[in-house]
């Protein structure tokens, strides 16, 4: 009797036991679920924008581990990394040429305006503030150019591009990192007619090349034929300082011969009774004489 109401105490205890167990996994299950709820972890290169009951605070969380409210408040992650928007974009240039082009805009969210974007804007600011900006910002700086400008001057145009998209978007907290202009496409008559002045330049420079080949050639042969006059006239005139200085020494030869001979063909026999150096041609003769 005593032993079968033993197993029947046991066996009303059993139940017990059962059910606080399983209000302590429940009690376990409600705080896991209480404390992830009180916990925000912002990523690296975000800024987490807290809402309280959907209200959107104007305090904001920074990168790491926050605390926060349980169930009344969220945090919502807003990127602050540089990004990528792509788009086409047309325009019309200063000489009515139609602009198509391919662009490429690096930006990013600066942190001190995430909330205001999120609060303001929302997660679509791309569409809604950045793509009317640019192509906006590339119709009015397109207009300032000619076509054959646009691409001759490309990298000032996306300067300029730049700066204007800049001032646009800079009040809304967007920060421009950088522009690129992927590509320019014009009209197939535009094409066509650059690549014919393309050619005609070419051609004309080739022509230019050519002559300015045979004004060196010319050039050289004229120095050449200046050399060979130089040279020859140098031998004429050398020549005739020759000759001339050859002609001195007959003329001065005949001269002294001259002399003599018509002193001997007037002499008289009588031989001079004083000899001098004033005459010593007569005083040489007669000596030779005797």
């Amino acid at each position: 009797m005593n032993e079968n109401n033993k197993f029947v105490d046991i066996g009303k205890k059993t139940p017990v036991k059962g059910g606080l167990i399983a209000a302590i996994i429940i009690i376990i299950i409600l705080l896991i679920i209480v404390f992830s709820s009180a916990v925000a972890i912002v990523p690296a290169g975000s800024t987490g924008v807290v809402t309280t009951f959907g209200k959107v605070s104007e305090s904001t969380y920074s990168e790491g581990f926050h605390l926060k409210v349980p169930f009344a408040q969220e945090v919502v992650i807003v990127s602050n990394k540089i990004q990528v928007y792509e788009t086409d974009a047309s325009a019309v240039s200063k000489d009515l040429q139609t602009v198509n082009s391919k662009i490429a805009v690096n930006f990013r969210v600066r942190s001190d305006a995430s909330a205001s974007i999120y609060k303001n804007i929302g997660p679509d600011y791309q569409q809604v503030i950045l793509m009317p900006a640019v192509q906006e910002s590339m119709k009015a700086i397109s207009a300032k150019y000619t076509a054959e400008q646009l691409i001759t001057e490309r990298n000032q145009v996306g300067q300029e591009i730049k700066d204007q998209l800049e001032s646009k978007v800079s009040d809304y907290g967007i920060q421009i990192e950088k522009f690129n202009i992927v590509n320019f496409d014009f009209s197939a008559e535009f094409n066509s007619a650059i690549e014919q002045k393309q050619v005609a330049e070419q051609n004309l420079l080739k022509t230019r090349t050519e002559q300015e080949e045979q004004l060196v050639i010319a050039d050289a042969d004229a120095q050449k034929k200046i050399k060979a006059a130089t040279a020859e006239a140098n031998a004429i005139k050398l020549k005739a300082d020759a000759q001339a200085e050859a002609n001195k020494v007959i003329a001065e030869s005949l001269s002294d011969t001259l002399i003599r001979y018509q002193t001997i063909d007037k002499w008289n026999g009588q031989l001079p009774k004083v000899a001098s150096s004033a005459d010593p041609l007569i005083a040489m003769d007669i000596d030779k004489l005797e």
